[in-house]
């Protein structure tokens, strides 16, 4: 995720009560961060293993509540600081082996049967791993984790370049050479102001040589500027949260060029509702442009962004759609086609899922 360097004061966001239903409907995620969802548990656990003493507790529940609060608090400091204890104990291989199976399992148990997972290989150095390496451990965790879940779901990952370094190209070469093993595309982030997607241009040039895929964050601190550069400049498929697409649609509902062209073009936005809260690109559940978008036919897709840090689930932001635009199943079966739709993955796994457990899947309900 990436913050603007003025992070508004967010409406609360409180956890939704979930239906039932919800629960069982079946699920797919394109944004997720492996470092900003990890088991409270495992956090305190990994962090005496590795002799890591800087958390604010070591009892769980009052982690997560600490790692909640950090994210509502509206201090930007606060919020980054959450990253630096979740990533302090992902720098060895059996960490990082052990935090992607979880994150697999969590992820199953909550419905879902597809997710690309997103992480920055450059983070997760300081033991001496190498990029192939933290990239192997990984991979090698998802696919655990897919075995404990009995295969009901599939796991991907996307390789994260950080805005901020100059190692974008590095990670773009990363991504091509373990494309066949579990690695479904490229992503970059961190802070959108004074980091324009172009900055890193020579990564998506890179990747567009090599046919592989890749997703840029962009409209969510940085107004839809930053999604036309990603789009016309960049040449991404998706926009990583690109809410502030916003900007180029009129009151009335009249789209500008921009607006138009990534509706059309069928350029899938990666929307995080409760994360939006809590960065200040929107106020609250009621009034996210969630549901203007999802009206005028852009391909919306619905995901959670950090569930540890955010403090959510793919059922809970299920329930806070439901809950503030009376949403039923034929809605949520919409966003996940269309998260489908937009994966990261050959053109017959993608019909499989659909046809074979969404579509099954919904009409159970």
């Amino acid at each position: 995720m990436h913050l603007s360097d003025n992070l508004a004061a967010p409406s609360p966001s409180p956890r939704a009560a979930v239906s039932d239903w919800i629960r069982r409907a079946p699920k797919a995620v394109l944004h997720d961060h492996l470092d900003g969802g990890l088991r409270p548990a495992t956090i305190v656990e990994l962090a005496r293993e590795c002799g890591y003493t800087a958390l604010p507790t070591e009892d769980p529940a009052e982690l997560a509540v600490w790692f909640r609060d950090a994210a509502d608090s509206g201090s930007l400091e606060r919020y980054l600081e959450t990253f630096a204890h979740t990533c302090a104990v992902m720098q060895t291989r059996e960490a990082l082996v052990r935090i992607a199976a979880e994150c697999a399992e969590d992820l199953a148990a909550d419905g879902v049967v597809y997710a690309e997972v997103r992480y920055a290989p450059e983070q997760h150095l300081e033991a001496g791993l190498s990029l192939d390496e933290v990239v192997e451990a990984v991979n090698d965790g998802f696919r655990e984790g897919e075995r404990r879940a009995d295969g009901r779901i599939t796991v991907r990952a996307l390789l994260t370049g950080m805005r901020h370094t100059d190692r974008s190209l590095e990670i773009a070469e990363l991504t091509v050479a373990h494309r066949d093993n579990g690695v479904a595309g490229f992503d970059i982030a961190g802070g959108e102001i004074g980091n324009p997607p172009a900055r890193h241009l020579p990564a998506f040039q890179h990747l567009k040589r090599e046919n592989c895929h890749f997703t840029i964050h962009a409209g969510e601190a940085v107004g839809a500027e930053s999604i036309h550069e990603a789009v016309q400049v960049c040449g991404t498929e998706r926009i990583g949260h690109g809410v502030r697409i916003t900007d180029d649609i009129a009151e009335d509902g009249t789209l500008g060029r921009l607006a138009a062209y990534v509706r059309d073009n069928r350029i899938a936005l990666e929307v995080c509702p409760t994360s939006n809260l809590q960065t200040g690109a929107a106020k609250d559940y009621g009034s996210h442009p969630i549901d203007e978008l999802r009206r005028l036919g852009f391909r919306v897709t619905l995901n959670t962004d950090n569930r540890l840090v955010s403090g959510t689930t793919m059922s809970e932001e299920f329930q806070h759609m439901a809950d503030a635009f009376g949403y039923g199943p034929e809605v949520f079966e919409e966003f996940t086609v269309a998260a489908l739709e937009a994966a990261f993955l050959p053109l017959p796994e993608r019909l499989r899922l659909v046809e074979d457990v969404v579509r099954p899947g919904y009409a159970a309900l």
